[in-house]
């Protein structure tokens, strides 16, 4: 009991500023009427975000499946749970893989992309906002990935699972692979053409050559022109789409690599509907954020389960374990975007329970989220809990057989 307290304490803390953040109310339909929401009434409309994670996006060998993962069919009682808990918008990643058909076409899978669409429809009808991407195709690691700067995944990883250089696409596979991508946005365009300002769009998710290392010049700007391709064709399918917001990563979703002198550039948006102001943009910006990793994500060692200032020195790590450090991160952001008028998704961000190493633990992850959740909204950005329905011992915090928040 004293573990699910301190957990439902760390939802409280998110909720407790996300009440700050979205101060504005709106009606929540999917037709073809339109609030068209500056950066600063989006952002505080969308206030804390949660992730919908391992569900659609789940797959097993080029197959995407709601329950491949572990976690259970996806229920109008889960968004409505999240609703409740006070969060205003759910991020939902989607893969599709081998649910595109074959050139020249790339048709979607007509029943998955319907079963999207039902998922929407549930956090819509809950009165949330909502993210949808394509989400493990650009993995270097999930089976039959294509949208990356690099062959599918078998090349890059040997054996042994250490890295290899990448071997990049020729010009012929490029030009394929940036086709494929546009067609297949242009029918998940089509499809919620008449959605109104609830619906956002991301582009990818964590796209890049599966090396940690340096972005190279080349291989980001296939990222810069997936980000182009994506707005062009989207825009293309007019209605609703001409005005909606549009959310583009750079590197990896990866914030120094973002804001930093490394390649990035935020799409052009020529296309988009006349009656948006000229001088309002309608893109934001997508970053992830798991500093420090050894406290947030890693589950190997659980030598690592406090963090801040108030934390036990011999349990937190040796970088990024501060406030301070989050918020150097946050203005980076701030500084590079936000004061240009693009929002900024923190798209995804979480903490593993480590409570069975440290009973404390808890307290900790709650600070955590509401330290950011606080910068957030202090520094004009929108906060995304990455949840993946695991709660005993990974990033958990609504378990999704009962709909009810066990952290």
């Amino acid at each position: 009991m004293k573990a699910k307290r301190l957990l439902s304490g760390l939802i409280s803390a998110v909720m407790a500023v996300s009440a700050t953040i979205s101060m504005i109310s709106f009606t929540v339909s999917a037709d073809d009427t339109f609030d068209e929401l500056n950066q600063q009434e989006i952002t505080a409309a969308m206030g804390a975000g949660w992730n919908l994670g391992n569900q659609l996006e789940a797959s097993a060998d080029g197959i995407p499946n709601e329950t491949t993962w572990g976690n259970p069919v996806i229920t109008k009682e889960l968004l409505q749970t999240v609703k409740k808990a006070g969060y205003k918008s759910v991020r939902i990643p989607v893969s599709y893989l081998d649910y595109i058909g074959e050139a020249p076409d790339y048709t979607i899978n007509a029943d998955w992309l319907a079963r999207v669409k039902e998922v929407v429809d549930y956090a819509i009808d809950a009165g949330l906002y909502v993210f949808i991407n394509m989400h493990g195709d650009g993995y270097t690691t999930v089976s039959k990935g294509w949208l990356m700067s690099t062959p599918e995944s078998s090349g890059i990883f040997d054996d042994l699972g250490k890295q290899t250089p990448p071997v990049p696409y020729t010009a012929e596979e490029q030009e394929e692979v940036n086709k494929k991508f546009g067609l297949v946005w242009q029918q998940i365009a089509n499809t919620f053409v008449n959605y109104d300002e609830h619906l956002v769009f991301e582009s990818m998710n964590e796209v890049f050559d599966g090396t940690y290392t340096d972005p190279k010049p080349d291989l980001y700007e296939n990222i810069n022109n997936y980000n182009q391709i994506f707005v062009d064709s989207v825009r293309a399918t007019g209605g609703n789409n001409a005005k909606r917001w549009l959310l583009v990563p750079g590197w990896n979703t990866n914030i120094d690599y973002t804001t930093g002198d490394y390649g990035f550039e935020i799409p052009t948006d020529e296309n988009r509907d006349p009656s948006i102001p000229e001088d309002e943009q309608r893109i934001m910006i997508s970053v992830h954020d798991y500093d420090p990793w050894d406290f947030n994500g890693d589950g190997t060692s659980l030598a690592y389960t406090q963090w801040g200032s108030n934390a036990n020195p011999s349990k937190v790590t040796s970088y990024s374990n501060t406030e301070e450090a989050m918020e150097t991160q946050i203005k980076k952001v701030y500084d590079k975007f936000v004061t240009a008028g693009y929002p900024v998704v923190i798209g995804e961000y979480g903490t593993i329970n480590k409570t069975s190493a440290d009973p404390v633990n808890t307290i900790y992850r709650a600070h955590y989220a509401e330290t950011m959740c606080a910068l957030s909204k202090e520094y004009g950005c929108i906060p995304v809990y990455w949840d993946n329905g695991a709660v005993s011992d990974s990033f958990g915090l609504i378990n999704r057989n009962t709909c009810e928040i066990e952290q």
